[in-house]
């Protein structure tokens, strides 16, 4: 053999430190780009906090003053959206009674403990898993999408989406870590559904364990008709005996539904919005919230002494100056992307704000992503842990997304729109005769959204709502 050159044409992606710097600051949640500014600025002597405006939207009484929209760019919505009018008239709500704030002085030994937080918990044990790189970043995206009660949200093409560019992994791959996770302490979170929780707790029992066959049997395939029909009477269906039903009935009791309540929990959480929505002359337009930007600056005394200082110290200003300068225009860039995407949002459910969660309309990251232009995976990054504040509540921007199904109408209705009509319809119904999931999906069927028993049954459990024999009961 002997060597050769060769001369390929390709192209290749290539990440660029600021676009790395973006992507991170893009993904982090209000109060994690606070410590990472903080750190910043205590490594970077060209950075410095710029002054805060002294007044903003939370000091203005009774609603009378909107927002200040975020510089380069009107967050109305509308062709005639324009400088604000501070006389104008805006329609607003207050969506908090108001804010916990905390004393500097506070002595130290009063202070207490930081809660320990379900997401920390198992990025503890992720960390300890001895699993490589391109895993635990899998697994951080599948930990950040766990609820306080530990069931995953949202499908694995959500995850698919977080992780790319950097990633490209098919739903195989994130399964497998997530079945990993799944058993992690507590044992069952990152479940999708109920049963699968289950399945995931009876799989560490010893084969010994009394009624265990049957209670795997119950929870992969009868949990809807155990809620339904009793035990009893599904125990002849299934030709088993009563006291084996009894026995993997008590089994599937002694589990726990709601893994993640293990963890943390008991402590009010306080949420601070990222951008908010009000309505300003019929319309409904976008700001960023105040103080959700923090608002850094070039520190003009130590960029005055580049030029003036020896070779080592004017390379080294020299460099912080360039970070300094990246990081500002990074923060510019989050801005810029949350407010487009904010605006997106309220574009597409204003009918929720006018009306309720009945009105939600299906919206996907791709809907969104090809209306601004943008990937896929900086929607998700940009909706994660980011909030919206609106007259009816502060929600995080991924609330708004939801898939959808199609109606009798030739339109569709989104998920959490169906889930706020089973929640009407169960409120309305008699406490001695409750709503069954089948008459449940019969009704909305007769209202032209096509829906199916188990369907209804997974919305139900997903609302934390019991099944009718346990209203019964509990009326």
């Amino acid at each position: 053999m002997k060597p050769t050159l060769q001369t390929r044409l390709g192209q290749q992606l290539s990440l660029t430190p600021q676009l790395r710097q973006a992507i991170r600051l893009l993904q982090l949640s209000a109060l994690e780009l606070e410590a990472e500014l903080n750190q910043a600025l205590e490594s970077n002597p060209l950075l410095e906090r710029e002054d805060e405006p002294e007044a903003g939207f939370g000091d203005a009484p009774d609603g009378d003053k909107a927002p200040d929209a975020p510089s380069g760019e009107e967050a109305g919505d509308s062709p005639d959206s324009g400088d604000f009018d501070p006389g104008e008239s805006i329609e607003w709500y207050e969506a908090s009674a108001g804010e916990r704030r905390s004393g500097d002085d506070e002595p130290e030994e009063f202070t207490a403990a930081a809660p320990v937080d379900l997401h920390a918990h198992l990025l503890w044990q992720l960390r300890l898993s001895h699993l490589g790189p391109r895993d635990l970043a899998i697994g951080q995206a599948l930990i950040e999408a766990i609820n306080d009660d530990g069931y995953l949200e949202g499908p694995l093409a959500d995850i698919q989406a977080a992780i790319l560019p950097e990633i490209t992994a098919d739903e195989a791959e994130i399964e497998t870590v997530l079945h990993i996770i799944q058993h992690f302490d507590p044992v069952g979170a990152g479940a999708r559904c109920l049963s699968e929780c289950l399945r995931v707790q009876l799989s560490l029992l010893s084969p010994d364990t009394p009624g265990l066959d049957l209670a795997r049997r119950l929870a992969r395939e009868h949990l809807d008709a155990l809620a339904r029909q009793g035990a009893a009477r599904l125990a002849g269906q299934l030709g088993c005996p009563a006291e084996a039903m009894d026995q993997a009935v008590a089994l599937l009791r002694s589990l726990d539904p709601k893994p993640g309540a293990q963890v943390g929990g008991g402590e009010a959480e306080y949420i601070a919005p990222d951008a908010i929505a009000f309505r300003q002359g019929g319309v409904w337009k976008v700001s960023l919230a105040p103080g959700s930007q923090p608002r850094l600056a070039i520190n003009r005394h130590y960029e005055r002494l580049i030029g003036k200082a020896s070779r080592e110290d004017d390379s080294y200003l020299r460099g912080q100056l360039q970070e300094a300068r990246w990081l500002i225009k990074s923060l510019e860039t989050r801005a810029d992307t949350l407010v487009r995407v904010a605006r997106a949002i309220v574009r597409q459910q204003s009918a929720f704000l006018d009306h309720g969660h009945e009105a939600m309309r299906p919206l996907t990251l791709r809907e969104v992503a090809e209306e601004l232009g943008l990937h896929e995976s900086t929607i998700s990054r940009a909706t994660t842990r980011k909030y919206l504040r609106t007259p009816r509540g502060t929600f995080e921007f991924k609330h708004f997304f939801s898939s959808g199904i199609a109606t009798d109408h030739g339109g569709a209705a989104s998920a959490t729109a169906i889930q706020a009509m089973l929640r009407k319809l169960i409120d309305a119904e008699n406490p001695r005769n409750p709503l069954s999931d089948q008459r449940l999906a019969e009704t909305l069927k007769g209202e032209g959204i096509p829906v199916a028993r188990r369907t209804v049954a997974k919305y139900r459990e997903a609302m934390n709502i019991p099944a009718s024999n346990e209203r019964q009961r509990l009326a």
